[in-house]
């Protein structure tokens, strides 16, 4: 998640080539860091620990890590800086580490899923409703307009531009709501919620944690659409752009893998 940003101030644009490590990964690093920490003394370590010492270091964590997470996006997507291309292999490679490390934590949720899967397993809820399939095709179809979207960019068709961007946004946010939805419907309609054996636990540990990746990104995508509104992007000017997009496209992928492994695996 380390990597070095753009200055905020005006060097860029006079050319003097100043630059600074952002404190803003850093501070989500540790955020995660105490947040897992705080998780993993609340589940296995309550008879060493009093409960309070878990839930606060959950709690500063998750500040932590929120805080990290805005700070970053705002240096790199909001800042006076955002946006151009004095360091855009910086931000990529910047965007590149923090998926990376990003899949670990995926991973860690899907391995807890595949030991609990692997016991004795019996449920009676119904995961694998049309609704996913809906949500599925969303975001599915969300990948392919911020992809023709910044191709359009690119090419100078700043009209098809906003027009695919502003879809995409409209389809995080369709696919926010369904979620949302289904929650509802399995909370308050059939009762089934974290707290329902290990099949609550990882059905809602892991689409949470996706749901709140989806969430990231469409605060992304909003930030950039209104910064496109305002021609701050242009073709050699896409850099928050290309990252974003890389973001989405990391966010949909992984949204495919758990439709696999847990609405589908529940099923099977």
């Amino acid at each position: 998640m380390s990597g070095w940003l753009d200055s905020a101030g005006g060097h860029a644009e006079e050319g003097e080539g100043h630059e600074h490590r952002s404190r803003w990964p850093l501070i989500a690093a540790v955020g995660a860091g105490l947040l897992y920490l705080g998780a993993g003394f609340f589940f296995v370590g309550l008879d060493l620990v009093p409960v309070v010492i878990p839930a606060g270091l959950a709690v500063v964590g998750a500040l932590g890590l929120l805080v990290g997470l805005f700070g970053w996006a705002y240096e790199a997507f909001v800042g006076p800086a955002a946006g151009h291309g004095g360091h855009a292999d910086r931000y990529r490679t910047t965007m590149i580490l923090f998926l990376a490390s990003d899949v670990s934590t995926f991973s860690a949720g899907f391995i807890y899923y595949a030991f609990v899967r692997a016991g004795a397993w019996e449920t009676s809820h119904e995961l694998l409703t049309p609704l996913v399939f809906v949500n599925t095709a969303l975001l599915v179809a969300s990948s392919f307009t911020i992809h023709y979207g910044h191709h359009a960019l690119e090419a100078g068709d700043r009209r098809k531009f906003l027009g695919l961007l502003g879809a995409t946004l409209a389809l995080g946010v369709v696919f926010l709501v369904g979620q949302g939805y289904e929650y509802y419907e399995l909370l308050v309609v059939e009762g089934f919620s974290l707290t329902s054996g290990v099949l609550g636990s990882a059905f809602y540990g892991l689409t949470g944690l996706h749901g709140l990746h989806v969430a990231l990104g469409v605060v992304l995508i909003a930030i950039a659409f209104g910064r496109s509104l305002r021609g701050e992007y242009g073709p050699g000017h896409d850099t928050a752009i290309r990252t974003t997009s890389l973001y989405w496209h990391f966010v949909d992928a992984v949204w495919l893998f758990l439709v696999l492994a847990l609405y589908v695996g529940a099923s099977v």
